[in-house]
């Protein structure tokens, strides 16, 4: 994860950054009484901008906390109503967050020019500034709290919150299909003797550093070969990668330096593993599916998207010079269509087996993605319709619907 996803989940950032403008805000009001020279300034009384910064700070921390409060309850409903994994999903709401730290900033924009004012820190030309300051953040505040009234009813709402594991899907698949391979040279595989660098610790693989692998290749006269892609789960002595050395061997600080290349996290992330988007997509399915919930809408509606991610996956074409690798000594395998496709659709297979609706839906998503063109797709979408009839013939009730969803998987017939 990098820097800039890390502290788009951080729920302080923002708010902090709001703060240091506001208190720059009022410093910048103080400044100009020399700065800014003006041959009749507006005449603005103390009073009037200290009764404008009052009301501020008395009700910008009431409206704050509230804000939090209607965040906290939105994330946890997101994570009751879909899935636990979709939680950074919602958390990344960039309309929320701005509007928390909007309203931080107005109650520290408030008490800071309070401060100020009332220990005589402004001439005249401050004081217009600081009214022209106060006027905007006004401005803002309300802008703000409308826009984020209208987003805050959505947030943590299920719809809301599959649109984004959707959008997350999609995103991954698009960047992984332009680039397959993550500028590495196509696995062609290294000779038996090669050797394993193990992992030596546990956790999924977030991202790999595919220069720093270059670099210490070309130091060493190595050939490497990814094995855990971004996304894998690793323990302790799992393979990350295989070298090919030369002659001389390996070095004794080549196997540190390489797994310094790997970055384990606890959790998975969605922006560089093209089949977590999908799996939470199955999971958000699964558990509409599940007798506690009972929800079989939610469901198609979930297998209509997931087509939609296929749809762009085979549309996608890899960039121009995809072909020329940029780390020439470092082999990656590519994701396939048949694990992305059981990532998406074995869970619902199984879990929606006894229920008509869902069972029609899905022998028609799998024959729609059979005919999109990728062989290796539709190979694995009649697979798992031929799977999922088997568990229907088993599941339904009625003859009639047996009958039916045997026609709608005659597409996958051998």
């Amino acid at each position: 994860m990098t820097l800039a996803q890390s502290l788009r989940q951080c729920l302080w950032a923002r708010p902090l950054a709001a703060c240091l403008l506001s208190v720059a805000a009022v410093a910048l009001a103080a400044a100009l009484d020399g700065a800014w020279q003006l041959k009749d300034p507006p005449e603005v009384s103390a009073e009037s901008i200290e009764s404008l910064l009052s009301i501020m700070a008395s009700s910008m921390l009431v409206i704050a906390i509230f804000a939090a409060g209607a965040m906290v309850a939105a994330y946890a409903s997101a994570s009751n109503t879909a899935s636990p994994r979709s939680f950074p999903l919602v958390l990344e709401d960039d309309v929320s967050q701005n509007a928390y730290s909007m309203f931080v900033a107005a109650f520290i924009f408030g008490v800071v020019g309070l401060v100020a004012l009332q220990n005589g820190s402004f001439g005249t030309v401050g004081r217009f500034a600081l009214f022209l300051e106060t006027a905007l953040v006004f401005a803002l505040v309300i802008l703000t709290f409308v826009r984020w009234v209208d987003r805050i009813a959505r947030l943590g709402r299920l719809s809301n919150t599959v649109d984004r594991a959707e959008d997350a899907a999609l995103d991954a698949v698009e960047q992984r299909r332009r680039d397959p391979r993550l500028g590495g040279a196509p696995a062609s595989g290294l000779p038996e003797d090669a050797t394993d660098i193990t992992a030596s610790g546990v956790g999924h693989v977030c991202r790999v550093d595919l220069a720093a692998l270059e670099d210490c290749a070309q130091a060493h006269g190595l050939r490497l070969e990814l094995v855990a892609l971004p996304g894998r789960f690793v323990a302790t002595g799992d393979v990350l990668l295989r070298v090919q050395a030369g002659p001389s061997g390996i070095d004794p600080g080549v196997p540190a330096r390489l797994r310094k290349a790997y970055h384990l996290e606890r959790t998975r992330q969605f922006g560089n593993d093209p089949r977590f988007g999908l799996v939470v997509l199955s999971e958000i399915a699964g558990r509409a599916l599940s007798p506690a919930v009972n929800d079989p809408g939610t469901a198609v509606d979930v297998i209509g998207r997931l087509v939609r991610v296929f749809d762009r996956w085979c549309r996608t074409l890899p960039e121009p010079g995809t072909d020329v690798p940029r780390y020439p000594r470092v082999q990656v395998p590519e994701v396939t269509a048949e694990d992305l496709a059981e990532d998406a659709f074995t869970a619902i297979v199984r879990d929606g087996a006894g229920s008509i609706e869902v069972m029609c839906r899905l022998f028609k998503a799998l024959a729609a993605m059979a005919s999109f063109g990728d062989e290796s797709l539709a190979r694995c979408a009649r697979q798992l319709a031929r799977d999922a009839l088997v568990l229907a013939e088993a599941r339904l009730p009625l003859e009639a619907q047996r009958h039916r969803v045997r026609a709608l998987a005659s597409f996958a017939a051998d």
